[in-house]
């Protein structure tokens, strides 16, 4: 069911695209969109209840936000014992089958994933449960998206932490992109026996997203050259350290599609009808890629928002995207940060 203020029709044709070579502007109607919500913090992810209701997370405060039907927030609840600081914080937001809401933020041990309990009307959020802890974690390259596959599974990006060399060590969960159950085990059907692993050779993942046919894509911060756009498969190398962007070295799988930093440093990503959306900060854009050619893409609100962090699909199908200007990186804006709807 539609959020109360996403009610205008929009042109539902703005994310339909051709053609094979990247451009800047669409092919067909421009993609429309307008501000739902506005004031909040470095906001770093959006997650759904059962019913429509959107929640969000800031990665400073590590507040846990309801938005509520007139474009206003609620804090649902604070996560404790999160500390921020530089890339890490409070961050992906994930919700299982059972309405239970998971978080993956910085603490001072490590990055961790926890498990709530929502009640109440007002909802407030319950007792934290531990479902993974000790994660590597730094002030940069801290991953941080996960979102339940559909396997049931709960997959997590975690970044390399500054640890290069240990997104190619597989026993390492630095540089990876883990898979495991609700309570954190280790599935049977993991591609490394007793690991959580299903891919290495990562440097800073930080969107994760399926398509109808269940096809795993992930979204990568490169160091100066290339940014990725990769299709994972269980158990494969990605490269990184060795390589960055396409590399055409047979002991890696390289990215369909990869951006000059500049451009692009994606973060998170969605499917939306035929097409799959990445969020880019320091590009500044929301990135559409046609699903029937992964080699192609068009750029939509070049410097309208500015800093996009976050991009997801909404109950109702059109798209929602937040912004982080206030992330310490960004421009400020008047009304920083915002949740902006997409059709």
């Amino acid at each position: 069911m539609r959020h109360p203020l996403i009610v205008s029709t929009l042109a539902l044709a703005a994310l339909m695209i051709g053609g094979c070579a990247a451009s800047a502007e669409p092919r067909g109607a421009a993609a429309e969109s307008e501000i739902i919500a506005t004031g909040l913090a470095a906001p770093w992810s959006v997650a759904f209840l059962a019913d429509g209701t959107a929640l969000m997370s800031e990665r400073d405060t590590a507040r846990i936000l309801e938005l509520l039907p007139d474009g206003t927030t609620r804090v649902v609840g604070t996560v404790e014992g999160v500390t921020p600081g530089g890339e890490g914080g409070l961050l992906g937001l994930a919700v299982d089958a059972e309405e239970r809401l998971y978080a993956y933020s910085t603490a001072a041990s490590g990055n961790r994933i926890q498990r709530f309990r929502l009640s109440g009307s007002p909802l407030r959020l319950g007792t934290p449960e531990t479902v993974l802890d000790g994660l590597p974690s730094a002030r940069t390259h801290n991953g941080g998206r996960i979102a339940f596959g559909p396997d049931g599974m709960l997959y997590a990006t975690v970044g390399d932490a500054g640890e290069r060399a240990a997104a190619q060590d597989p026993a390492s969960l630095a540089g990876k992109i883990l898979r495991m159950t609700p309570d954190g085990a280790v599935p049977a059907d993991n591609p490394l026996p007793g690991s959580l692993v299903y891919s290495l050779g990562h440097r800073n993942p930080q969107g994760i997203a399926w398509d109808a046919e269940g096809t795993l894509y992930a979204a990568e911060f490169g160091q100066d050259t290339w940014d990725e756009l990769n299709v994972i498969e269980p158990g494969q190398n990605y490269g990184w350290p060795i390589v960055e962007g396409i590399a055409d070295d047979d002991r890696f799988v390289d990215p369909v599609q990869q951006w000059k930093p500049a451009d692009a440093s994606p973060s998170g990503i969605a499917v939306v009808g035929d097409d799959l959306l990445i969020a880019n900060l320091r590009g500044e854009r929301l990135r559409s890629v046609p699903l029937d050619d992964l080699s192609a893409s068009t750029d939509r609100f070049v410097g309208e928002y500015g800093r996009i962090r976050d991009v997801v699909r909404a109950p109702d199908g059109s798209a929602l995207l937040v912004t982080s200007n206030r992330d310490g990186r960004g421009d400020v804006r008047e009304g920083d940060d915002v949740l902006v709807g997409v059709d």
